[in-house]
């Protein structure tokens, strides 16, 4: 598995105009001048690649890999530049080095709470009304507050996988080192069904499972509602009809 880190990078912007502009007045042009450093890490610090890459006004001129040893230039100015630094013996040693001093020193730094870390998720399933189709709405089933990023959300019916009706986000971060999903179920729920939303992640020894059922139906509910106003009403009345038969008999 490969992991990239940004180890670090610099932005400076030169304004051409050498004071700052006076209200109203145009810049005559802004540069951008930037430089960043990147690890590559695959199954852990086992392979390591360093590489420094400079940029300007969103091109990049040259860059330095490790695998490669010097530095490249990517355009014409670039090669000139990088056939300077090439030539300064001291650079290119520290350079070089910085597979260990920069990439693997900073991944033994980060490892615990970057590589290590996991945050299992909370799993919710509730029904949404849906403005373009008929019927009680759409299920939809809330992962949130996970890490890391990659994870696995199935639904199913009665047990039976549902690949072809989910449409899911994109995986967004919360920006608290943790992210969320929601994955919606395209078909209408029926009744007499169960529905299952089945998250899978690092963090999680077994899939974790949330179940949901259609309530039960309102049609029941009126005739079970009918039935006790009934009952209620013939006892009012069997009341009333005895006070009524009482007072006659005065």
């Amino acid at each position: 598995m490969e992991r990239v880190w940004g180890a670090g990078a610099v932005l400076v912007v030169l304004v051409a105009l050498g004071a700052p502009p006076a209200a109203g007045e145009e810049l005559s042009g802004v540069f951008q001048e930037m430089f960043k450093f990147e690890c590559y890490f695959i199954n852990g610090t086992e392979r390591v690649r360093f590489v420094e890459r400079y940029i300007y006004n969103r091109q990049q001129y040259a860059h330095f890999d490790s695998d490669v040893g010097v530095y490249v230039g990517d355009t014409p100015d670039g090669e000139f530049q990088a056939r300077y630094w090439n030539s300064l013996q001291d650079l290119m040693e520290q350079r070089r080095a910085q597979v260990d001093t920069v990439c693997r020193h900073n991944y033994q730094v980060s490892t615990p709470f970057l590589v290590n870390r996991r945050v299992p998720p909370s799993v919710s399933i509730s029904l949404v009304p849906s403005s373009s189709q008929p019927g009680p709405g759409r299920l939809l089933c809330s992962v949130m507050d996970f890490y890391p990023a990659p994870v696995q959300v199935r639904w199913f019916q009665d047990g039976q996988e549902l690949p072809e009706h989910v449409v899911a986000t994109d995986v967004v971060p919360n920006g608290d080192w943790t992210y969320q999903v929601l994955v919606m179920l395209e078909i209408p729920p029926r009744r007499g069904v169960t529905y299952t939303c089945q998250v899978e992640h690092v963090s999680l020894e077994h899939p974790l499972s949330r179940h949901w059922e259609m309530p039960q139906d309102t049609v029941q509910s009126k005739i079970l509602v009918g039935v006790g106003g009934f009952v209620l009403g013939f006892v009012f009345l069997a009341v009333g009809l005895g006070f009524y038969l009482r007072e006659k008999s005065f």
